[in-house]
């Protein structure tokens, strides 16, 4: 089968055609076209400002990603969207359009959650052209991005159970909170990644949110805080050459309580894989660590190609796949948009 799928949940606008055969996926085409350079200058992103692009974006990236691929209305079976969680009037361009879409070309219609979709992105291995990887249940996924940081308990690709979720801000919004107070600019998880590769990461030490809470629950508006309480303390001209060592211990404690959580919550719920998704997935200090943890635990960790970690097309489609075989289909006139 052939799933087209269209994502503008936030500030990406993409559309991508996955092929699934006999529970294979190859990505046939995954266009994405990204705002941050629109926002940037806003230091973040601006509801309004971004579903007027996806507006602008939407048709021709939906012509780009069916060229590449190939694939007309004779050769598409299925139309995914994602319809939650994210900014209404960005969300609903796409809906929209994959109404129209799904009416013309009277193709059945997916409506996909874009939080668990980044899950999916663990069905692709690394390779050129994304074929399936093989996941064992039950899992245990961790989603980290700029909304949302959550533990989920998978006993099967269909099931969701939050295990674990954080109480205040979200990973990758302290990431861009932290940028923002080091006068770093937006994103910052890229840059704060960048300059930490530079920084000692013991220099400074920053509170470990909720570690040792008995659950596995977040909070990272502490560590935020802690961030903001030194840079008044320090002198000017010392934070400016100690950025690098900012940025390096603000990550290893950020990073330190990711890891050490999910493995906890993953021997607490006996699971066989751990499944990591969303756009703080691409930080390679996390990666790192928790590959080396998953060698030391003995416990098998997934972690999505890079160009799989924000938000994309494909991994609707991948969820998509799965609604398919539920046959958890949605009519065009009834589909609504969530917020966050």
């Amino acid at each position: 089968m052939n799933i087209l799928a269209i994502e503008t949940s936030c500030d990406e606008t993409s559309v991508a055609v996955v092929n699934a055969i006999n529970g294979k996926f190859t990505i046939l085409s995954n266009i994405v076209s990204s705002q941050i350079k629109i926002h940037r200058k806003y230091g973040g992103i601006v509801p309004e400002v971004a579903a007027r692009n996806h507006a602008k974006n939407i048709i021709p990236v939906f012509e780009k990603a069916i060229k590449k691929a190939q694939a007309g209305k004779t050769k598409i079976d299925y139309i995914a969207v994602a319809n939650k969680p994210g900014l209404i009037t960005s969300l609903l361009v796409g809906v929209e359009t994959a109404k129209a879409v799904s009416y013309v070309w009277q193709k059945p219609l997916l409506a996909v959650d874009h939080v668990k979709a980044h899950l999916y992105a663990n069905w692709f291995s690394s390779a050129a052209d994304y074929q399936m990887s093989v996941v064992r249940f039950p899992s245990l996924g961790l989603i980290v991005s700029g909304g949302h940081t959550q533990l989920i308990y998978m006993k099967d690709a269909f099931s969701f159970k939050i295990v674990g979720e954080t109480l205040d801000d979200a990973a990758g919004e302290a990431f861009d909170k932290v940028a923002k107070i080091l006068g770093l600019g937006y994103p910052g998880g890229p840059v704060i990644s960048r300059m930490a590769d530079f920084g000692d990461e013991n220099k400074f030490q920053f509170p470990l949110g909720l570690l040792h809470s008995g659950d596995f629950n977040f909070s990272f508006s502490g560590i935020k805080t802690s961030v903001l309480y030194l840079t008044k303390r320090l002198d000017k001209r010392i934070i400016e050459r100690q950025r690098a060592d900012i940025c390096a211990g603000f990550q290893k404690a950020v990073v330190d309580v990711l890891v050490k959580k999910t493995y906890a919550a993953s021997k607490k719920f006996k699971t066989e894989t751990i499944l990591l998704g969303g756009g703080v997935t691409a930080n390679r200090k996390l990666r790192e660590e928790m590959q080396k943890k998953s060698l030391a635990e003995n416990i098998k960790v997934l972690i999505p190609p890079v160009g799989l970690c924000t938000d994309n097309a494909a991994i609707i489609a991948a969820a998509a796949y799965f609604k398919v075989r539920k046959k958890q289909f949605s009519h065009w006139s009834k589909i609504k948009v969530e917020s966050n």
